[in-house]
């Protein structure tokens, strides 16, 4: 099978081994691309079934040192839009907004809503639910204080949710991040992780971690 350009250069990387994280995000540096600033992601799979309810983990994370990416946040609200504005909202609606939703404009990133506008918000739920931005009162996007949220999601904070085969993903910084602050983010994400483990989730439950760039290779990372 004839090679890619990409991995061409790739080639003479040993994917096989396992690194500590510090070093494998340094060995990224040097395949990370040159035009932009990519970002860190990490793929951390866990000993769960997500097919049982209580270990179908799903949460929101403030990582110490942000993502590095801009977020644009919508409000649904029709009492606290100042406030949500105040507070540096991108997006602020009511009926409008769902409105606007419902005829396919989508032009954020994260969606905060306060409790009355939930109900109001089952005619786009279709719409939003299936890209991860439906407000959900455990994930606290469903809130009466929306200038807290709106400020957390502005700060870098992360959704983390294990898909189907109990694998989290998640973006955990710029590759222009000092290496100290990306092993930071991502051990902060790891510690949540371990915070929630399912009480009915037995034997090893990090059962592997792998971090690569946007557009990079892959590399094995200790769990330890």
């Amino acid at each position: 099978m004839k090679l890619t350009k990409k991995q061409q250069t790739w080639k003479n990387l040993d994917t096989d081994k396992v690194y500590a994280l510090a070093d494998a995000i340094e060995v990224l540096r040097e395949y990370a691309s040159k035009k932009f600033d990519e970002t860190l992601e990490i793929a951390i799979r866990l000993g769960i079934d997500v097919t049982k309810a209580d270990q179908n983990i799903r949460g929101m994370l403030s990582l110490p040192n942000g993502t590095g990416k801009s977020v644009r946040v919508a409000v649904f609200t029709e009492n606290a839009a100042d406030e949500a504005k105040n507070a540096g909202a991108d997006v602020v609606g009511a009926q409008d907004l769902i409105d606007s939703v419902a005829a396919g404009n989508i032009n954020f990133d994260r969606v905060i809503a306060t409790p009355d506008m939930m109900p109001k918000m089952s005619k786009i739920a279709r719409v939003l639910g299936p890209k991860g931005l439906m407000p959900n009162p455990k994930l606290g996007t469903v809130t009466n204080n929306v200038a807290d949220a709106v400020k957390t999601a502005k700060a870098g904070q992360i959704e983390y949710r294990a898909e189907k085969r109990g694998i989290i993903h998640a973006g955990i910084g710029k590759m222009s991040f000092a290496t100290d602050k990306l092993v930071e983010n991502a051990i902060a994400l790891i510690d949540q992780l371990k915070k929630v483990k399912p009480a009915s989730s037995k034997g090893q439950y990090i059962l592997g971690v792998s971090v690569a760039t946007t557009q990079g290779p892959g590399l094995k990372v200790d769990a330890k």
